[in-house]
């Protein structure tokens, strides 16, 4: 588990508003609607993002969507908006089981393929936080600096 995770019981998945929700089928549905939040900000507020900041923001939008669809059950459920310095992506999926991270090889030495989204959210993200659902299923969101 990520050591910057918390885990909390909510009533609303937790998260940015700003957006409403959106139903995502793929990674790239996810990177695209990051792109167009930081793009009408920056049009509003006459103000740039530092390129490698929104990097960080698109690949971590893009490994919780791969990892809801891989692990979760599905995305069903994406928000993103930006809050003060940070943009905050919160990605729901079906799955209650908490997200972990496998180690690179296994019981054999042998090296796995993948396992690396988890780790990747947990080193870029400032805070990560896992929310159970009152329905089923977990909430992550997920604050990326964006100086």
């Amino acid at each position: 588990m990520c050591e910057k995770h918390a885990t909390d019981t909510v009533i609303e998945p937790s998260g940015a508003r700003g957006t409403g929700p959106t139903r995502l089928c793929r990674p790239a549905d996810a990177r695209r609607a990051v792109e167009r939040l930081v793009a009408e900000r920056c049009r509003v507020t006459h103000t740039h993002w530092d390129p490698d900041a929104l990097g960080d923001a698109l690949l971590v939008a893009s490994e919780l969507a791969t990892n809801a669809m891989l692990h979760g059950g599905g995305v069903t459920d994406f928000r993103v908006d930006v809050a003060g310095p940070c943009l905050c992506v919160s990605v729901s999926d079906r799955s209650a089981e908490l997200p972990v991270a496998r180690p690179p090889v296994d019981a054999r030495g042998r090296r796995r393929s993948g396992g690396l989204g988890w780790p990747i959210v947990c080193r870029l993200a400032r805070d990560v936080r896992v929310s159970e659902l009152p329905a089923g299923g977990k909430c992550i969101t997920a604050l990326v600096a964006l100086p």
